[in-house]
């Protein structure tokens, strides 16, 4: 994550540098979230045949060669392919890390190791922003070059491991109907979260330069400041979604989320730490949506259907990540740089007046049903067994794997 982290970023200023148009702009980056999905529904194919180890390097050899192409394809519409194939190929690795962390956690790890793997997803993604201040600008690639090393690096730990290759979990997803049977307002609200936050992750740098002026290094800070936020508001709404209707956590979170989001451009101006702040904030409520999502889908399910829930719910996440860097360079084409934020704003108001709707029409859970919040990623439906509400059935991989 270190690696991949600030690759998003560093290929979006790349992008806003060469002068290309905005909806360009969000197609290219919208194809790392198609290949991601592709990747959650295919890659695990290639994990079984190939096994975990030798899949991990192979995933990771791909991303830092992909890394290095970018400087060297010198138009970049071509650099949409190079984006899927890095989305496919992290959902890869994303598959090998989280199956062999469920085989090694045990019901009384099992929620540490989840929170201790969403420690170094989050952190490593957070921290690795901060090599784009080495980043000299369009034709410079020595921080292509870092990812790179960074990628490959990754390899050296798995590669030189003894332990034996892990068993494969045999995670379904429930179909859309199903989910939407059972939990309309979380699948609603999955998938506006991947509207919203695939379309920051994409073009999050490029309102930092635009609106902002803010050069490589302070875009990669507005980018933490979003992350870092995200980290820090998960435990307490969620813990105070254990404590009363879900649904009015949901409806409080998506409020506040609209709210920061036209906070945001209006302090773009006012300087860096107030940008900052306001940043965090919305990173705070924007990645609180998805887990409390998870978690109302999982107070309607019984124990056996959850993690098949959760990764349907992962896939209609990244579903409206793909779909999130085209709307919203569309808004920033119409609207200028705080387009996107207004983009924002309108998904979480959109999604709140169905959460509003919801409460309307169906009793809330009672208290004594309703589960614990884990905070969970939205990464493959392979992290979903980490969760301690749910485990999943464990299969056997094929001789040779």
């Amino acid at each position: 994550m270190l690696g991949n982290g600030p690759l998003a970023t560093l290929v979006s200023l790349r992008l806003d540098a060469l002068g290309t148009p905005r909806i360009a702009t969000g197609l290219i980056m919208a194809a790392y979230f198609a290949g991601l999905t592709l990747g959650s529904l295919l890659a695990y194919r290639l994990v079984a045949r190939a096994g975990h180890i030798r899949a991990f390097g192979a995933f990771a050899s791909a991303v830092s060669a992909l890394a290095l192409a970018y400087p060297l394809i010198g138009h970049p519409l071509p650099w949409a392919a190079l984006r899927m194939a890095e989305g496919f190929c992290m959902a890869g690795i994303f598959i090998c890390v989280e199956s062999w962390l469920n085989d090694r956690a045990t019901p009384a790890t099992r929620g540490k190791i989840l929170a201790a793997y969403m420690i170094c997803l989050y952190s490593g993604q957070a921290v690795g922003q901060f090599l784009l201040g080495l980043d000299e600008g369009p034709g410079r690639p020595q921080v292509f070059m870092l990812v790179s090393i960074l990628v490959s690096l990754a390899v050296l730990p798995v590669a030189l491991t003894r332990q034996a290759p892990p068993i494969m979990p045999d995670v379904a997803s429930l179909p859309a109907r199903r989910l939407y049977a059972a939990s309309p307002l979380g699948l609603v609200g999955t998938i506006g979260s991947g509207l919203i936050l695939g379309a920051i992750y994409a073009l999050g740098p490029v309102f930092a330069r635009a609106a902002a002026g803010l050069e490589a290094q302070g875009a990669a800070l507005f980018m933490s400041a979003v992350i870092f936020g995200g980290v820090l508001l998960q435990w307490p709404l969620g813990r105070l979604s254990d404590a009363f209707d879900r649904r009015r956590v949901i409806a409080g979170t998506l409020a506040a989320l609209a709210a920061s989001a036209m906070v945001v451009p209006l302090l773009a101006r006012e300087g860096q730490g107030a940008l900052l702040a306001s940043a965090a904030l919305f990173g705070g409520f924007a990645f609180a949506l998805y887990p409390l999502c998870v978690a109302h889908t999982n107070d309607h399910l019984g124990r056996q259907e959850r993690v098949a829930a959760s990764g349907g719910l992962v896939l209609a996440y990244s579903a409206g990540a793909t779909a999130g860097p085209l709307a919203g360079s569309t808004a920033m084409s119409v609207l200028g740089a705080p387009g996107l934020f207004a983009y924002a704003a309108i998904i979480a108001g959109l999604v709140l007046g169905f959460a509003l709707w919801r409460m309307l029409a169906r009793a809330p859970v009672p208290a004594e049903r309703q589960g614990t919040f884990q905070p969970v990623p939205g990464t493959t439906p392979l992290a979903a067994p980490l969760n301690p509400r749910g485990a999943p059935r464990l299969v056997q991989p094929p001789v040779g794997g």
